[in-house]
């Protein structure tokens, strides 16, 4: 089976931050009152996602003769891009080992048709047609499940997928995260590109040691204590203004804010662990407050409205010594000193290895 995403792979992410860019706010400017839906229409009564295929007719599903080639006993199935529709008639029943199956890409209307993969630990169905999840009554022993860029709005039937580990949604239309108390054993969690307002139902997933959010509807930080594992934090390309409810979140090691609308770098007092920090794109006109993070390895601070070079220095010189990376480009106190910007950081930062984009030359 391909290989596992921890995060948005690059050609994603850049996509999400285009398309942000592209709405023409910093999303905390963004009306709330354009909350209609968006991108490709869903039946909800077929559970099925219309979409058109430019320039003629829909190509015709393979025959599915061609999976005879695999013998019984096969373990892994990688299923990408073949324009399959009917999952039904594959009969991937006689599979009786098979561990992972991939369906990235294809055409599927319904998740249909996998009832007989009682051993089947992984499940890939990542950009297809359906809207709807159902057909995993009997996939009990999955601890992967990628149902990201489909058309579903509504988390339901997974509640018994209690070994689950990694579970993404990227890319659907979910409004409210719900129906994840029983799945207990999740350490990965992606919603990122959906249209959540709200963090919250999430009390139950004490080992989780990753969530990504980004390009939602959020627009505070709150209901996270109780993810006492918590790693990594994407909440980017939302509606923040605030940094706050973090203070639980002691084994914090990475969070990701770019693309809000934050003013102040506040409230990690608590979060001593973080070795990157990434508040780009956001509006704070001061580097403060960082100064106890004595892990900190890389600072993502770009296109803010920063304009001092002394408080770099006083922050993070002394304080941070395994600093590495500083991406402060598109602030004043580049935009203003094109010719001098990149030599006073690496005076006042001695540790540097890497100015924005470029590392620093011995």
């Amino acid at each position: 089976m391909a290989e596992r995403r921890v995060r948005l792979n690059a050609d994603e992410e850049n996509r999400l931050f285009q398309e942000a860019k592209a709405d023409g706010d910093s999303n905390a400017q963004q009306d709330h009152h354009h909350d209609h839906d968006s991108g490709d229409e869903s039946n909800e009564d077929s559970g099925v996602v219309q979409r058109g295929i430019p320039n003629g007719e829909e190509p015709e599903a393979p025959n599915s003769d061609f999976l005879e080639v695999f013998p019984d006993d096969t373990e892994d199935l990688e299923l990408t891009h073949l324009r399959i529709d009917n999952l039904p008639e594959l009969h991937l029943e006689r599979f009786k080992n098979l561990q992972t199956l991939s369906f990235r890409q294809n055409l599927i209307p319904k998740i249909r048709g996998l009832e007989g993969l009682t051993t089947l630990k992984e499940l890939d169905l990542y950009d297809n047609r359906f809207s709807k999840i159902e057909g995993l009554e009997t996939l009990t022993e999955l601890t992967s499940l990628d149902l990201s860029f489909n058309g579903i709005r509504h988390i339901k039937n997974v509640d018994h997928l209690v070994k689950l580990t990694d579970l993404y949604f990227v890319s659907n239309k979910i409004t409210q995260i719900d129906n994840l108390s029983t799945l207990v054993n999740i350490t990965n969690l992606e919603l990122g590109s959906n249209r959540i307002r709200v963090i919250e139902n999430l009390d139950s997933l004490v080992n989780l040691e990753q969530l990504w959010l980004g390009k939602n509807k959020i627009t505070k930080l709150q209901n996270l204590s109780s993810l006492k594992k918590l790693k990594i934090l994407s909440i980017q390309s939302n509606r923040l203004t605030v940094i706050e409810g973090l203070e639980e979140l002691e084994s914090l090691e990475e969070v990701y804010f770019s693309h809000n609308g934050i003013e102040k770098i506040q409230g990690l007092d608590h979060n001593t662990k973080l070795t990157t920090f990434d508040v780009s794109n956001n509006r704070v006109s001061k580097l403060e407050n960082l100064g106890h993070l004595r892990n900190l390895q890389e600072l993502w601070a770009s296109n803010n409205t920063l304009d001092s070079f002394e408080d770099f220095e006083a922050e993070l010189k002394d304080n941070c010594p395994d600093l590495e990376t500083v991406y402060a480009e598109g602030n004043p106190l580049q935009t203003n000193n094109m010719t001098t910007y990149r030599l006073k950081l690496k005076i006042m930062l001695p540790q540097l290895k890497q100015i924005d984009a470029t590392p620093i030359r011995p």
